[in-house]
């Protein structure tokens, strides 16, 4: 029996592809305790530099044609299914979706998935994500509050373009800091970090206020993917 293969379509942007693995074999330990180098999945990595700038207008039909030639791409090497670490790109989703050959999990639901208890929410995201609705759609539909992100949207922005362009790591913290502090001025029960980019920062806690993220709750649902598809073989198996 070959085990199930993890596709993921990374690289949007270029430092989320390492964070976003290493939190893939972390939860690998965690949901069934995986230890020697032969327990963890086969996974084929793709970094995508596809064109979806957090500072720049974007062509959204040329981004759009980027992101499903890199899927297929990972098809055609045989994977199972697909995650893919980036929310931006998920504003194509259905269209993906339609168009894909193999199944592609939603990074949107598992983010507003793991947002729990919490009510008052803030999206840090960048502007292509807020602007598609996405999650405040679904943080709607989950019976939550989407706070607005007016005095915090530029500080993000500024944080995102920080890291991919390799900006003082204190300077990064800084920036960071003021958006907590903005997030619980507003009294937000949570932020959710919507932005693979910004786990590069490293850890993102703070005893002020709680946090979701949207990364991590990818990284859970693709192992907890991979697990039923290899039990499914073994039931086939039988």
């Amino acid at each position: 029996m070959t085990p199930h293969t993890i596709g993921i379509l990374a690289g949007m942007g270029p430092r989320s592809t390492a964070p976003f693995v290493d939190l893939v074999v972390t939860e690998c330990q965690k949901q069934y305790g995986a230890r020697h180098v032969e327990d963890f999945p086969h996974m084929l990595i793709y970094s995508l530099p596809a064109p979806l700038s957090s500072n720049r207008p974007v062509d959204h039909q040329r981004a759009q044609r980027v992101v499903l030639e890199g899927l297929q791409r990972l098809e055609s090497m045989g994977v199972d299914f697909i995650a893919m670490p980036c929310n931006s790109a998920h504003t194509y989703f259905q269209s993906l979706v339609a168009s894909a050959g193999v199944p592609l999990l939603n990074m949107v639901n598992e983010g507003v998935g793991a947002l729990d208890c919490f009510h008052r929410v803030m999206v840090c995201a960048t502007p292509m994500t807020m602007a598609s609705g996405l999650y405040q759609q679904g943080i709607a539909a989950a019976g939550k509050q989407c706070l607005p992100t007016d005095g915090v949207q530029s500080m993000v922005n500024e944080l995102i373009a920080g890291i991919i362009a390799g900006v003082d790591r204190v300077r990064l913290r800084r920036l960071w800091n003021d958006i907590i502090t903005v997030a619980v001025a507003q009294c937000a029960d949570a932020i959710l970090v919507a932005c693979t980019e910004l786990n590069a920062l490293g850890n993102l806690q703070d005893e002020r206020i709680a946090m979701a993220d949207a990364t991590v709750a990818l990284a859970r649902a693709t192992v907890k993917k991979y697990l039923e598809g290899n039990r499914a073989l073994r039931q086939a198996a039988i």
